[in-house]
């Protein structure tokens, strides 16, 4: 760690488009709070609000937007370097709240000269729409956590890291050597990044969780998400940082930076082994051929050992079977974006939202909805062309009764993910996008043990140990170890269960809640995906019912590290 009079100065960039106001204002406050003594704080904004430039103007920050809004993020940023003059430069997404730490840990990391970017993981504060729709919190991992734990990890072992767009920190000297974020692609992200591996300059992947955002908060903007990752992705391949001609790279950096690329290209074989199934149970056709000692020597031994070894490859990020729900949810309309993009013609760029479009209804795309429907009906009536088969003895010619097994195996499961992907494209009705979160704090009321379960800016939730004879009073004092106090009006009540609203928040009280929830060292924990057995059991149960409103008691809640102890307890307003 540097001492003080010896860190860089920083400039903490958060470029913005369209998102809310509260949204904005709790990435700046986290920003302000940054634990590091040299910080300037710039606002970039793509939409001219007011609102913001007042914003900026009451917490501190430097407001700038500009008149002409060509390539998208990347013009963004780069509208704006020209005025930095520090030796840092900090990028954040304006839905990410940095923990305190944040400056403190990267910035320790360029203590030599020849290191240009230090990267940092993404994680979330709330659930994405497909493990938030089937209820799966605690049983499943973003789909993002394999790329941080696993993949990034094994790309800097040959210095091939990773630009992600956010969370990270670039040495301005750096990144004007080679021209400024890239402008030729949407993915400014990663061909920067390359282009500052091929300058020679040293890119960090620094696997410490120091901030979170917010996932998509629909089905479709999550697959909207997806396409645009692909798209941009696959437009480096037309621009000089594409790895197959931009000079200064090594062999294994250029393959590691090819394959980041090119793996979008997996939805063409994805798509057929989707049809491989089908071509037994529906069209008679056998494509593959497995005998009973194939099955039992080869074919079986290696889905056992994927099935078991999955989570201990990716670092326990993911099961073999459940992330293939993402697959099944995005195929069809990422398979159109791969294809448009290699003809030529990308979808224009496109922010992914962040608020709900309504706020009284559940919300399904039927574009989205029909397509996953679509192939849950051939999968279904390929099952049934199976099973049929299988019990009259009509096998196809050539067809073992290994292979049978094989193909109704394969058949059955994907039959179940489909049917969960359909589950997924129906998002679950809320009132609101504020991110909750599960705790598990003892308190007290005048004798009565409880526990605070759920928190969030909004208000919080509590559990007590047994049926209380008398209903809550309206207004109730939570009070912590440390002397914070916060009102909260309660607005919800079961025999066991209270749950209430904060009554309005002074700017001491507001900075202290999001400390509590967004910013404390250590607040985002790595956590381990379960083993596949029970994910797919939690699964199959969830399946057999509807998904509640999220309403008070049945809320999407993302565990966090807690760690300090609040002690709270609460009393009545008058006591």
């Amino acid at each position: 760690m540097l001492n003080d009079g010896d860190n860089p100065s920083v400039d903490v960039l958060v470029p913005t488009c369209g998102e809310p106001l509260d949204v904005i204002e709790r990435c700046l406050r986290g920003c302000i709070a940054l634990d590091y003594p040299h910080v300037v704080i710039w606002l970039l904004d793509e939409t001219n609000r007011s609102e913001l430039q007042q914003l900026c103007m009451r917490l501190g920050c430097v407001y700038r937007s500009r008149t002409q809004h060509d390539h998208a993020k990347a013009g963004n940023l780069n509208h704006v370097l020209p005025e930095l003059k520090r030796d840092l430069i900090a990028v954040f997404d304006a839905d990410v709240v940095p923990v305190e730490s944040f400056l403190r840990r990267t910035v320790s990391c360029f203590e030599t000269s020849d290191v240009g970017l230090v990267q940092t993981p993404q994680t979330y504060m709330n659930a994405d729409p497909i493990i938030r729709n089937l209820g799966l919190e605690r049983w499943m991992l973003p789909d993002e956590e394999s790329f941080y734990r696993w993949i990034e990890p094994a790309r800097q072992g040959v210095n091939a890291v990773v630009c992600a767009g956010t969370s990270f920190v670039v040495r301005r000297k750096a990144l004007m050597s080679v021209g400024k974020f890239e402008t030729a692609t949407p993915s400014e992200d990663l061909a920067t990044g390359i282009r500052l591996t091929a300058q020679g300059w040293r890119c960090l992947f620094l696997r410490e969780k120091l901030s979170a955002g917010l996932a998509p908060l629909t089905s479709e903007a999550l697959v909207r998400q997806r396409c645009r990752w692909a798209s941009g992705t696959l437009q480096t391949l037309r621009t000089g940082a594409s790895p197959l001609k931009i000079p200064g790279l090594t062999f294994w950096q250029r393959v590691a930076y090819l394959e980041g690329i090119l793996h979008w290209l997996n939805v063409f074989p994805q798509m057929i082994l989707m049809i491989v199934p089908l071509a037994v149970g529906i069209f008679g056709v056998t494509p593959v051929r497995i005998s009973s000692d194939g099955l039992l020597q080869s074919a079986g031994p290696l889905v056992i050992a994927q099935l078991l070894l999955t989570r201990w490859i990716t670092g326990h990020s993911r099961t073999a079977l459940l992330p293939e729900l993402y697959r099944w949810m995005v195929l069809l309309p990422l398979f159109g974006s791969v294809f448009t993009t290699l003809l030529g013609r990308p979808k224009p760029f496109q922010v992914t939202p962040k608020t709900l479009q309504s706020k009284t209804s559940s919300s399904v795309t039927p574009k989205l909805l029909m397509g996953v429907l679509t192939l849950q009906i051939v999968a279904l009536l390929n099952l049934l062309s199976v099973l049929f088969a299988k019990q009259t003895g009509e096998a196809v010619a050539f067809t073992s009764s290994s292979t049978q097994i094989a193909i109704l195996i394969w058949s059955l499961l994907n039959t179940l993910l489909l049917v969960a992907a359909w589950r997924c494209c129906h998002d679950r009705d809320r009132d609101n996008a504020i991110p909750w979160f599960a705790w598990n704090e003892p308190v007290t009321l005048s004798g009565h043990r409880a526990k605070l379960t759920a928190l969030s800016e909004a208000g919080a939730e509590f559990l007590f140990d047994q049926a209380l004879p008398s209903p809550p009073p309206v207004d109730i004092q939570l009070v912590t170890q440390d002397g914070l106090s916060f009102t909260l009006h309660c607005e919800q009540a079961t025999d066991r269960a209270w749950g209430g609203c904060w009554s309005p928040l002074s700017e001491s009280q507001i900075d202290a809640l999001h400390h509590l929830l967004y910013r404390r060292s250590g607040q985002w924990p790595m956590r381990r995906a379960p083993a596949e057995p029970v994910a797919l059991l939690v699964l199959c149960q969830r399946l057999l019912k509807p998904m509640p409103r999220e309403r008070w008691f049945h809320r999407s809640l993302i565990p966090v590290s807690r760690n300090i102890t609040m002690r709270c307890f609460l009393s009545t307003q008058n006591g």
